[in-house]
């Protein structure tokens, strides 16, 4: 707002807000819902009734809804044609589409017809909710379930995805920009991004390449547009041909909650199971990786590069291909690359994770690994602590207070080659440098330990009986989703606290502060 100096300043600055909210209450009172039913619908009626239906989704998409519409899917209903919007709501109006009535919910299979099932195109202020979505075809192509799309947009505000059935999307392997919901803020003339961006509560099963990413342009060192308040919580996704959980170019974003299992199936390359790249402030927290299949890279967790302060907290990693956690970016350079600074990982639990535990791969710094719980089952042998090649080595890591508990075998060292997607290690970390051990709790055996740690040992090791029966769900039936979800946090929760021995305190994200900007 513009105040003037004239005597009359004081009255406009008082008026103007009364417009804004006066016009707001307005539009919200004069919204209007509109009904579709693709068996009895007409899109020569009104739409205004569920008497007077209409019948396609490309009448939803031709239609000027306005801040505040409302548009209800009939259940049981059934389209061969994808669902687009491309109109904007507003603040405490946003344009929802939702499923209503008692049955199947409303079904959109854009195989063959749509590169998207779902698409919210170069509008803000939308919310997608209750639908099933598939978007299969016997040639694989670049293919999303619901893809929300701003491009030369500036800032995109207020979108919600949430409640979705997203299965059977045909995707291509070899790029990682297609499969469930897929996110994407371009602007190679004007500069663009999400702001409170929520994707919840949705099951994504049996996709190609990626579960659930994110696109972004500006994120470079030097050409920096993040997005904000982005928030990825408790959602289900698997059978994934690529990575599980992908965010990139964000400031502060949540992923929480989330299940990811069977990553990895089918994409060739490197995948892991929940990671992120070119972020500040990731929060990490309360999610479980499980069973990502490839060993390249293969692991259920990923800090990866150009990202500054990512947090992996209170997290269930098992049964990994892989194994735990990568910490890595290649060389650092000051047009696009800033390395990897600050990575924490902290009360998190592994569990019978493959190849390498903690992986620490080329430009990382100021690492804090601490008050982890690690198993490695009987029989298994594997890397716990490992630093490779990536245009560089490791430094200044810290592994604090961690409990290895080994019932198989444990190594420690540096890369000396590869075997394919293994890596061949020696004993020591250099060239790595300052990769320091303090207060760590060794049970069983453990090969090539630093000599800092070499009087922590407690030998043998046996697996001790607990409760690692992890409530599961067969995501070829969606119906009870939000019960299993509510299950499944309170055995996170109560898993964490035994093998933690303390009381379970998920952190809220932060932003980057004036004084953190990028350099």
């Amino acid at each position: 707002m513009i105040m003037g100096k004239s005597r009359h300043g004081r009255a406009l600055t008082l008026f103007l807000p009364f417009l804004v909210l006066t016009a707001g209450a307005t539009s919200a009172a004069q919204a209007t819902t509109y009904y579709v039913n693709s068996a009895t619908g007409n899109d020569r009626a009104a739409g205004t009734t569920a008497d007077q239906p209409w019948r396609s989704l490309a009448r939803v998409r031709d239609y000027p809804l306005m801040p505040g519409d409302q548009v209800l899917l009939m259940a049981g209903s059934r389209w061969q044609e994808p669902l687009t919007i491309t109109r904007s709501g507003r603040s405490g109006a946003p344009i929802s589409v939702a499923a209503f009535g008692a049955g199947a919910r409303p079904r959109i299979d854009a195989g063959g017809v749509s590169s998207h099932g779902v698409g919210v195109i170069n509008a803000e202020y939308v919310s997608v909710s209750g639908l099933e979505v598939t978007n299969d075809n016997s040639a694989p192509a670049q293919r999303f379930g619901v893809l929300v799309s701003a491009v030369d947009r500036g800032v995109t505000r207020g979108i919600r995805i949430s409640d979705m059935y997203i299965h059977d999307v045909r995707g291509v392997n070899d790029r990682k920009d297609n499969g469930g919901i897929v996110f994407s803020a371009t602007g190679k003339k004007l500069p663009t991004r999400f702001q409170d961006l929520v994707i919840e509560r949705n099951i994504v099963w049996k996709v190609d390449r990626s579960g659930i990413a994110g696109i972004a342009d500006r994120i470079s060192a030097k050409d920096w547009f993040p997005s904000e308040k982005i928030v990825i919580r408790d959602n289900l996704v698997e059978d994934i041909g690529g990575d599980g959980i992908v965010p990139r170019g964000t400031d502060g974003a949540l992923i929480e909650h989330n299940i990811v299992r069977y990553a990895g199936a089918r994409a060739p390359g490197y995948n892991a199971g929940i990671w992120q790249w070119s972020t500040d402030n990731s929060l990490i927290q309360l999610n479980e990786a499980a069973y990502t299949r490839t060993r390249y890279d293969g692991q259920g967790f990923d800090s990866d590069f150009n990202s500054r302060r990512t947090t992996l907290l209170y997290n269930y990693s098992h049964d990994n291909a892989g194994g735990f956690l990568l910490i890595c970016s290649p060389g650092r350079n000051d047009k696009d690359n800033l390395g990897n600074r600050g990575t924490v990982a902290r009360y998190n639990v592994s569990r019978n994770d493959a190849l390498r535990i903690f992986q620490l791969a080329g430009n990382v710094s100021d690492v804090l690994v601490e008050k982890n719980v690690i198993h490695v089952g009987k029989g298994m042998d594997v890397q716990m602590v490992v630093a490779t090649n990536w245009d560089g080595w490791a430094q200044d890591v810290r592994i604090v207070e961690n409990d290895f508990k080994v019932a198989g075998t444990a190594r420690y060292g540096s890369e000396s080659g590869r075997s394919g997607p293994d890596y061949l290690i020696k004993a020591g970390f250099a060239p790595a440098q300052f990769i320091r051990f303090r207060d760590n709790r060794y049970w069983g055996s453990h090969v090539d330990l630093p000599a800092e740690a070499a009087g922590d040992v407690i030998p043998p090791y046996l697996d001790q009986p607990a409760d690692w029966q992890v409530p599961v769900f067969d995501p070829a039936r969606a119906e009870g989703f939000p019960e299993f979800m509510a299950r499944h946090r309170a055995w996170m929760l109560a898993m964490l606290q035994r093998e933690l021995g303390q009381a379970v305190q998920p952190r809220q994200p932060r932003r980057i502060s004036i004084f953190e900007a990028r350099r």
